[in-house]
């Protein structure tokens, strides 16, 4: 096995609303280096949220400037805590603050979920394999907290071209045991991979993940995400 290697895609200027957002990925990888199939393009949602327009300045720079923002984004109120909320998402998507986000954001502003992350990731795998000739995958990603661990993880919230679970069910381990319940959230262990690299303070929104091996797919991030009657918490 060559191993995995991660590319920082850096000089990728702050995104506003009309930018285009595959060009803006294409020329940092041209500066730098170039793609190769089986190729993983990674990229921030607020990159792609900042240049489909999805940036709602605020009525001022309170902690509470945005609370309107959840409710309106929100399809359903999980759990609240305080100021803490727990939503559903149009995507399907059960995150903090219906993914209402002022990090990185601007002074009284605050950054929405892209409206339809899978279109928005495919639009850009397309510009990019035109531009450089080869068949990738692109993920775009969002940071996430976890039910049972503290900490924040970067997760998948739009793939186009690849797989989001690999499912190993039917297989067999090392010991020749036959796997039952094993579905890898392959992109989502890509997202938080590539975040090793892109930080949350760095200004880089984009990397390239290179040496995984992943099987093609039009499904989106839809198999992803776990339907209600599988869900022992709601």
């Amino acid at each position: 096995m060559a191993g995995v290697t991660i590319v920082p895609l850096e000089g990728i200027p702050e995104a506003s609303a009309g930018d285009d957002a595959a060009a803006l990925v294409g020329d940092a990888i041209e500066s730098q280096t170039s793609l190769i199939d089986g190729d993983v393009v990674v990229v921030t949602h607020k990159l792609i949220s900042k240049a489909e327009g999805r940036v709602v300045d605020l009525p001022d720079d309170g902690p509470d400037a945005h609370r309107y923002l959840v409710e309106q984004e929100a399809v359903r109120i999980i759990r609240r805590r305080g100021p803490l909320v727990i939503a559903q998402t149009k995507h399907g998507f059960i995150c903090a603050n219906a993914g209402v986000d002022r990090s990185n954001a601007g002074q009284a502003r605050a950054v929405l979920l892209p409206e339809d992350p899978d279109r928005s990731a495919n639009r850009i795998r397309i510009r990019l394999q035109h531009r450089f000739g080869a068949t990738i995958g692109v993920i775009v990603t969002d940071t996430f907290g976890r039910a049972w661990r503290r900490g924040l993880v970067d997760v998948a919230i739009g793939v186009a071209g690849m797989e989001a679970i690999h499912d190993l069910r039917g297989s067999t381990d090392t010991f020749g045991k036959v796997l039952e319940v094993s579905e890898v959230a392959i992109v989502d262990e890509i997202a938080a991979a590539a975040d090793l690299v892109m930080g949350k303070a760095t200004g880089i929104p984009a990397a390239i993940v290179r040496g995984v091996a992943w099987r093609p797919s039009d499904a989106g991030i839809t198999p992803l995400l776990r339907p209600p009657e599988e869900d022992l918490f709601r």
